[in-house]
C-alpha cells in the first residue's frame, strides 16, 4: 500500500464563483505558496476544485498549519493520509486511524468526488463503517460522536483523515483590488484594514505623524502592527506623512472646535492623493458611527466631501466591543492599547464640534493654502516596502 502525508485546501467563496473561478483558484494557490515560503514540502498543485499539498518525511506541520490557518480563500483544510482509490487501502488506512485509539463511538463521513469509483457516498459510509465497527465493537453515532472518520474520494486517491481544521475564509488576497488604509496606532484601523483584507483587498497604509512634536512611538507601533496584519498578506507598502505643519496653520487660522474635522479633511485629501499614485481604488477608514466626535454622521459627511473616491468604513456599525473582540483574535490588541502620542492628541480642542457642515469647513479653511498643505505634505512623505518577518509568525518562535 502507498502511503503519504497530505494537506487538502478546501475552498470558501470560491465555490460560489462561476467562469472566473479559475483566477480565483490561481490566486490561492499563489498566496499558499507565499505563506509557506521557507517550509519544506514537496509542490502545491490543483485538483478536482481543492489545492493539494504534497509533503515531505520532514514537513513542520504544526507551522504549516498555524500559516495557512490565516490564509484568506480557505474554508478549512485537512492533514490526511494519501492512498490509493481501492477498498482494500482505504481499509489499511483506517485501521492506522484506528489504532490511534481514544473512542467509544464514532460515525463515517465519506465523500465521492469521481463517478468512477464504484460505490456512491452512501454506500461508502456503510461498508466502511460496518469495517470500523466490527474492528473495534464501537458504537455508530451520527451526532456528537467520539471520533469522526472522513474518506474523502478525489480522482484516483483517497484521502483519510480525523479533523477539519478551519480556515480563514473570504476572498483570496489580491482579487479585490486596491485600497489605502489610514492607519492610526489604535484599535480601530488595523480592525477595518483586516476586514477589508478578508473581502480580498491588496491594503496599503497611510500614517499621519507629528514628529518631533510628539514621540516616535506612534510610528514604532504601526509597524508592529502591520507585522500582525501582513500575516493576511504578506507585503505591502506604509506611508509616514509628517502632519504637525498643517496642524499648525488649522491652529492658526481655523476655529478651535473644528480642528479635528480639518485635520481629518486634509488627512482624506492627502490620502486620496497617495492612493491615486498607487493606482487604489478607495480608502479604508476605522471610523464607527458615533464613537467620537469626528465620527458622528454630520461630520463624517464633512470629512468625505472632499474626497472622490470611495470611503470603505467596514465599522460603522459595529460597538467598540465586538472591534475589541476581533483585535483580539487578530492579535492586534495588545500593540494597539500601548500608551503613544499620535497626532491627533496635538492641539486637540476642549469643545470639538460634533455637528459640522460643508459650509462650515469651506469657510474655515478660506484662509488656508490647501494645495500647497497638501503638496508639502506629499513630499516629505517617506514611503516604506513592509514584509512579514516570518521569525515572529510561527509558533515556538
Amino acid at each position: 500500500m502507498r502511503v503519504k502525508r497530505t494537506i487538502i485546501i478546501h475552498f470558501h467563496e470560491i465555490n460560489l464563483k462561476g467562469n472566473n473561478r479559475g483566477w480565483f483558484e490561481a490566486h490561492l494557490q499563489n498566496h499558499v505558496t507565499s505563506i509557506l515560503k521557507g517550509l519544506k514540502y514537496h509542490k502545491v498543485r490543483k485538483i478536482s476544485g481543492r489545492l493539494i499539498i504534497e509533503l515531505s518525511q520532514d514537513s513542520p506541520i504544526e507551522a504549516m498549519e498555524h500559516r495557512l490557518s490565516m490564509v484568506f480563500g480557505i474554508a478549512n483544510f485537512v492533514v490526511a493520509w494519501e492512498v490509493d482509490a481501492e477498498m482494500e487501502a482505504i481499509q489499511s488506512g483506517l485501521e492506522f486511524l484506528i489504532a490511534q485509539g481514544g473512542f467509544q463511538s464514532f460515525k463515517m463521513d465519506s465523500r465521492r468526488g469521481t463517478k468512477n469509483f464504484p460505490l456512491n457516498s452512501q454506500q461508502l459510509n456503510e461498508q466502511l463503517g460496518s469495517f470500523v465497527q466490527q474492528r473495534t465493537q464501537a458504537d455508530v453515532r451520527l451526532s456528537n460522536p467520539d471520533r469522526t472518520f472522513y474518506v474523502e474520494i478525489v480522482e484516483n486517491r483517497a484521502f483519510l483523515y480525523l479533523r477539519k481544521i478551519p480556515g480563514a475564509g473570504g476572498l483570496p488576497s489580491g482579487t479585490g483590488g486596491k485600497a489605502l488604509c489610514l492607519l492610526s496606532g489604535g484599535i480601530d484601523s488595523p480592525v477595518a484594514a483586516y476586514r477589508l483584507m478578508r473581502r480580498g483587498c491588496r491594503v496599503f497604509f497611510v500614517h499621519f505623524h507629528s514628529f518631533p512634536h510628539t514621540t516616535v512611538e506612534s510610528q514604532d507601533k504601526v509597524r508592529q502592527i502591520l507585522q500582525i496584519l501582513l500575516r493576511f498578506q504578506q507585503q505591502s507598502r506604509l506611508f509616514m506623512v509628517p502632519f504637525a505643519d498643517v496642524q499648525k496653520e488649522i491652529v492658526a487660522y481655523a476655529p478651535p472646535s473644528l480642528r479635528v474635522v480639518l485635520y481629518r479633511r486634509f488627512m482624506v485629501r492627502i490620502a486620496q492623493a497617495i492612493a491615486e499614485q498607487e493606482k487604489a481604488k478607495a480608502l479604508i477608514t476605522g471610523d464607527s458611527l458615533g464613537q467620537v466626535a469626528s465620527q458622528t454622521l454630520e461630520n463624517i459627511q464633512t470629512i468625505s466631501g472632499v474626497c472622490t473616491m470611495p470611503i470603505f468604513r467596514p465599522l460603522i456599525g459595529s460597538d467598540k466591543e465586538e472591534i475589541i473582540e476581533i483585535a483580539r483574535k487578530i492579535g492586534t490588541y495588545d500593540i494597539s492599547i500601548q500608551a503613544d502620542q499620535d497626532c491627533c492628541s496635538l492641539f486637540v480642542p476642549r469643545h470639538p464640534e460634533t455637528m459640522s457642515r460643508p459650509q462650515q469647513a469651506e469657510e474655515a479653511e478660506a484662509g488656508l493654502d490647501i494645495t500647497g498643505l497638501v503638496r508639502a505634505c506629499l513630499g516629505s512623505a517617506t514611503r516604506e516596502a513592509i514584509e512579514l518577518d516570518f521569525s515572529t509568525f510561527d509558533p515556538n518562535e
